[in-house]
C-alpha cells in the first residue's frame, strides 16, 4: 500500500532525465549551419533525430556527410550520429524539439518568418503532452509567444505551460570559426516558466561547457540576440563611413584605426562589405517590431543604410580609378571580382556584399566576372541570377579581392600581371590582404 502511494505521489521524470535514459529523443528541425552542428553535438549525449524540408541535406549516417574534425584536423569522436528523418512524422517520438530554421527578410526588408511558422506547424502536428519546443531562430521580441505558441496550441490542441513547455535559446554559431563553437560559447537560456528554463538549461548544459546565462523571460532572450548584431551593424557602419570620408581626404583609415586603438577604451573595427544573416538582416527584425509599436530606431536604420551603400561606393571608386585608361580606348571596363561568399573561407552566400558589388558594377556599365572556388555556382545562379566564372578569362582593368579566401591570399605579381591589362590596372583589395605586397599595378583598399 505504501509503495502504491509513493508511486502515485512520485514526480514525473523531467525531460532531461528522459533524454539521458534514452526514453525520448532530441529533434532538430532545420539542418543548416545552425541545426547540423547542434544535432551532431547533441548526438554525443542523447538520441537525436534531424529533419529538414530541403532534401539535399546529407544523412549523417552515410559516407556522404564527412566526419566532423577537431581543430587540429583529426576526426572528432562521437558516441552517436543523428538519424536524418525522411518526413516530419518520423519525429513523432521526439520529446525535445529544437527549431533552427532560417528567418530572412524579403526584398522590402520586412521579416519573413514563413519558414519558422511552417516548422512550428509541423511540430504542432506531432506535439504530445510533456514535450518541449525550443526555438533558436533569430526573431523579433515577442515572436515566440505571439506567433509560435498560439500556432502550436491551435494545431496540437494542447496548452503551453500545462501540457507542453516552450523556450528560446538564440543561436550563436559563427560559420568557419574554429575558436568559437557551440560548446565553448556562452549560451542564453529562457523558458515559458521556471521549470521550463531549468530543464532546458540542464539539456544544453550537457552539451555546452561555457557558462549558461538565464534570461528572465523569452522576450529578453530574443532581444539579446538582436542587440548583439545591431551593435556590430552600427559599429561597422561607423567605420565604413569613416573609411569613405577619410579615403576622399587621402587619409589611410587603417592607420587611423591603429592609432586610435592605442587608447584603452577604443574598439577596433574594419571597413568592408557586410553579408550573411546577422548584420544585414537581424536589425530589421528589431526595426520592424519597433515600428509596429510606433517606435522609431533612427540610429539602427542609418547604420543599415550606410552598410548597404558600401557596394555602390566601392563600385564608384573602382571605376573612377580605371576610367582614364579605359576612356582612352573607348570600351567597357572589365572587372574581375574574387569571392562571392559573405565571409572568408566560407561557402555561405546569403546577403552577399560581393554579389551586390557585382550588380553595382554591371549597372555602371562594367563587364564583370565573378570567381569563387568555395561556393556552389547553382546556388549563386538561383539566389542572384548570374553565372559564376570557373576562372579568369582574358585580361581585366581591375581585380577586386572582395572576399579573401585562403586560395586568394597568396597570389603574386606574376599572377596579377597575367590577368590584368598592365601597370595602369587596379587591384582593389577590400580587406587589405595585399597591402605593401604588390608592385606591378595600382593599389587601393578601404
Amino acid at each position: 500500500m505504501k509503495t502504491e502511494q509513493c508511486m502515485r505521489n512520485r514526480k514525473p521524470m523531467g525531460i532531461y532525465d528522459r533524454l539521458c535514459s534514452r526514453q525520448t529523443s532530441v529533434g532538430v528541425v532545420g539542418l543548416g549551419y545552425v541545426g547540423m552542428p547542434l544535432a551532431l553535438e547533441m548526438a554525443k549525449h542523447f538520441n537525436v533525430v534531424g529533419f529538414d524540408l530541403i532534401k539535399k541535406v546529407c544523412n549523417c549516417n552515410s559516407t556522404d556527410y564527412p566526419p566532423p574534425l577537431n581543430d587540429d584536423g583529426s576526426e572528432a569522436q562521437y558516441d552517436g550520429r543523428p538519424v536524418i528523418a525522411g518526413s516530419v512524422e518520423d519525429l513523432a517520438d521526439v520529446g525535445f524539439y529544437i527549431v533552427a530554421v532560417g528567418t530572412p527578410v524579403d526584398d522590402s526588408r520586412t521579416p519573413d518568418i514563413s519558414q519558422l511558422l511552417a516548422a512550428t506547424e509541423s511540430v504542432g502536428g506531432i506535439l504530445k503532452r510533456g514535450d518541449y519546443v525550443v526555438y533558436e531562430s533569430t526573431v523579433f521580441p515577442g515572436c515566440t509567444e505571439r506567433e509560435c505558441v498560439p500556432l502550436l496550441e491551435r494545431i496540437s490542441g494542447l496548452e503551453c505551460g500545462l501540457d507542453f513547455k516552450v523556450g528560446y535559446s538564440p543561436e550563436r554559431i559563427n560559420p568557419g570559426d574554429l575558436a568559437h563553437d557551440l560548446t565553448n560559447t556562452p549560451k542564453i537560456i529562457s523558458g515559458c516558466d521556471e521549470e521550463a528554463a531549468e530543464e532546458i538549461a540542464r539539456v544544453y548544459g550537457r552539451v555546452v561547457s561555457a557558462p549558461l546565462w538565464r534570461a528572465s523571460d523569452i522576450r529578453s532572450a530574443e532581444s539579446a540576440k538582436l542587440l548583439e548584431n545591431i551593435q556590430r551593424c552600427v559599429n561597422i557602419a561607423l567605420i565604413n563611413e569613416m573609411s569613405m570620408t577619410l579615403g576622399r581626404m587621402g587619409i589611410d583609415v587603417s592607420e587611423v584605426v591603429r592609432l586610435a586603438s592605442s587608447k584603452w577604451n577604443f574598439t577596433a573595427y574594419s571597413p568592408g562589405l557586410v553579408g550573411g544573416h546577422c548584420i544585414p538582416v537581424d536589425p530589421y527584425y528589431m526595426i520592424s517590431e519597433a515600428a509596429r509599436r510606433g517606435i522609431d530606431m533612427p540610429l539602427t536604420r542609418l547604420g543599415c543604410a550606410v552598410n548597404e551603400s558600401m557596394a555602390g561606393y566601392v563600385a564608384d571608386e573602382v571605376l573612377r580609378r580605371i576610367s582614364g585608361s579605359v576612356g582612352r580606348e573607348g570600351r567597357r571596363p572589365r572587372v574581375l571580382v574574387l569571392g562571392v561568399a559573405y565571409k572568408p573561407d566560407s561557402d555561405d552566400i546569403r546577403s552577399s556584399g560581393a554579389a551586390a558589388l557585382r550588380e553595382c558594377l554591371s549597372e555602371r556599365g562594367a563587364e564583370c566576372d565573378v570567381v569563387d572556388e568555395m561556393v556552389d555556382g547553382e546556388s549563386v545562379k538561383r539566389m542572384y541570377g548570374f553565372e559564376l566564372s570557373d576562372s579568369p578569362s582574358g585580361v581585366y582593368d581591375a581585380v577586386v579581392i572582395a572576399v579573401a579566401h585562403e586560395c586568394y591570399r597568396s597570389l603574386d605579381d606574376e599572377w596579377f600581371a597575367r590577368v590584368t591589362t598592365g601597370p595602369e590596372a587596379l587591384l582593389a583589395d577590400l580587406g587589405g590582404t595585399y597591402k605593401g605586397r604588390i608592385s606591378n599595378l595600382r593599389y587601393w583598399t578601404l
